[in-house]
């Protein structure tokens, strides 16, 4: 299974649409958490209905060591 190329110009496009949207959500008082929640869920339903259920299981399995090792990890700096 090959998952969508995460440097590509339409994935860096994506990600600006998302991240508009997020801070839309934001600005009319959506906790942050909630936000998370329905994206991870819209995600890996999309996912799901792309790759099938084994494939997407396999990737979910792979995020322990990725998040444990500070891969999704931004470091916030006091203003």
């Amino acid at each position: 299974m090959k998952f969508a190329d995460e440097g590509s110009e339409d994935s860096l496009r994506a990600l600006n649409l998302i991240l508009a949207a997020w801070d839309e959500g934001e600005e009319t008082g959506l906790a942050p958490e909630l936000m998370a929640y329905a994206a991870l869920f819209t995600a890996l339903s999309d996912l799901i209905d792309i790759y099938g259920e084994d494939a997407v299981a396999s990737l979910a399995r792979g995020l322990e060591r990725r998040v444990q090792s500070g891969e999704f990890t931004i470091p916030h700096t006091r203003q």
